[in-house]
């Protein structure tokens, strides 16, 4: 091959990736983010036809769980009640029987700041509110704000924070914040949020 057959063969290659890459981008923008789509209690199918992130099928007979095969956010699909939470990288989806069980999910991709942290939770709060999701257990476990006094618990390692919602009598949701220490990042104060979607397990 000559010098000038070598320069336009990788001129070539340069290009078509180029291409391959500004497909990608436009996809993405076109598709959006990868979502779950799911409603508790429906058939493991009809979630994972709604989602356009991929998820393996149920196992019949089984209650065990699945895992999206890349960051995902939730779309919680129910018509009245539903909400939408960030990217996630840890989610997981059981099924009993071939049915969509309950949820267990960190709506982010990596570890936060205290700020960011406390935006998510807040905007998840808000969309429960919005749908009329109502709190619970108040008293003990008050819904997240960004107050001085909230902000101290957090920040204390052996504390964090919990807030528990209702549907009516139809879902909860549990929400967790607590420090979390991040190896990429020692001198940080990070958090990781954990949130559980289910059929209500406590009372109001």
């Amino acid at each position: 091959m000559s010098l000038l057959q070598c320069i336009g063969w990788r001129r070539g290659a340069m290009a078509l990736a180029v291409i391959s890459l500004l497909m990608l981008a436009v996809i993405k923008v076109l598709l959006g983010d990868a979502e779950v789509a799911l409603m508790i209690g429906e058939p493991w199918e009809d979630m994972r036809q709604r989602s356009s992130a991929s998820i393996d099928p149920a196992i019949a007979g089984h209650y065990w769980g699945q895992m999206p095969k890349s960051d995902a956010r939730l779309r919680f699909a129910d018509p009245q009640y539903g909400f939408v939470t960030p990217l996630a990288r840890f989610f997981s989806v059981s099924f009993d029987d071939e049915r969509v069980s309950n949820v267990r999910m960190s709506p982010q991709i990596e570890p936060l700041l205290l700020d960011d942290t406390l935006k998510v939770v807040l905007d998840l709060q808000e969309q429960w509110r919005k749908a009329g999701w109502t709190p619970i257990r108040v008293n003990e476990d008050p819904p997240f704000a960004d107050t001085p006094e909230w902000r101290a618990q957090l920040r204390d390692v052996n504390k964090g924070g919990t807030s528990y919602w209702h549907a009516g009598n139809r879902y909860q949701v549990m929400l967790v914040v607590g420090r979390f220490k991040d190896k990429k990042r020692p001198t940080e104060e990070r958090y990781l949020i954990t949130l559980a979607l289910a059929t209500p397990w406590t009372n109001p």
